[in-house]
C-alpha cells in the first residue's frame, strides 16, 4: 500500500488536526483566511482619532466578539461604528452604558434601525488612525512573531501619535 504524501502534511494523522502541532501558534493572534495568516488590530478612538483602546485577534475573528471590551469602562456620548459591530446585544450595551450607538444595520436585518448618518460620517477618524498606525512599516506587515511584541509596538506607535 502506497502512501502519498500532501505539501505541508507530516504525515501523522494526530498532528492533521491541531494547529500546535502543525507548527501554527494557537496563541499569537494569527488566524487562517482567504489571505493567508493575518492579524486583526481592533482600535477605539476619542472624537480627535487619538487611540483609547488597542486588542490583537487573529484575522479570522469577526469584529463583533471584541467590541465590547473596546468600549467597556469608557465614557462616550456617541459610538460610533461600521455594519461589522451591528448585533442586538452590542447595540443594547451600548445602551446601558448611556451611550447612543450610530451603527448602520446590515442589510439583511428584518427590522433596520436608524441611526444618524452625518454623525456617522465621523466613523472615518478610526480609519485614518488605522492608517497613521500603518505608517510605521513594523506594525504594516507584522515582523514580530510574537502577540506581546506586535502589541508593544503598536503601543508604541500609539503613544507618538498622543504626542505629536
Amino acid at each position: 500500500m502506497a502512501v502519498h504524501r500532501q505539501h505541508g502534511d507530516s504525515g501523522s494523522p494526530a498532528c492533521r488536526g491541531r494547529p500546535e502541532k502543525r507548527g501554527i501558534p494557537t496563541n499569537e493572534a494569527l488566524g487562517r483566511s482567504r489571505g493567508g495568516f493575518s492579524t486583526k488590530v481592533h482600535v477605539s478612538c476619542d472624537g480627535l482619532g487619538l487611540p483609547t483602546r488597542i486588542d490583537l485577534t487573529g484575522g479570522a475573528v469577526h469584529d463583533v466578539t471584541r467590541a465590547a471590551t473596546l468600549i467597556a469602562d469608557q465614557s462616550a456620548e456617541h459610538v460610533i461604528a461600521d455594519k461589522g459591530y451591528d448585533s442586538d446585544e452590542f447595540v443594547q450595551s451600548v445602551e446601558r452604558q448611556g451611550s447612543i450607538p450610530v451603527i448602520p444595520p446590515r442589510s439583511n436585518r428584518t427590522e433596520p434601525r436608524n441611526y444618524d448618518t452625518a454623525l456617522y460620517k465621523e466613523r472615518n477618524r478610526v480609519e485614518r488612525l488605522i492608517n497613521r498606525l500603518k505608517h510605521c512599516r513594523r506594525i504594516a506587515t507584522r515582523y514580530e512573531k510574537t502577540a506581546r511584541n506586535f502589541l508593544a509596538f503598536i503601543h508604541l506607535a500609539a503613544t507618538m501619535l498622543w504626542l505629536a
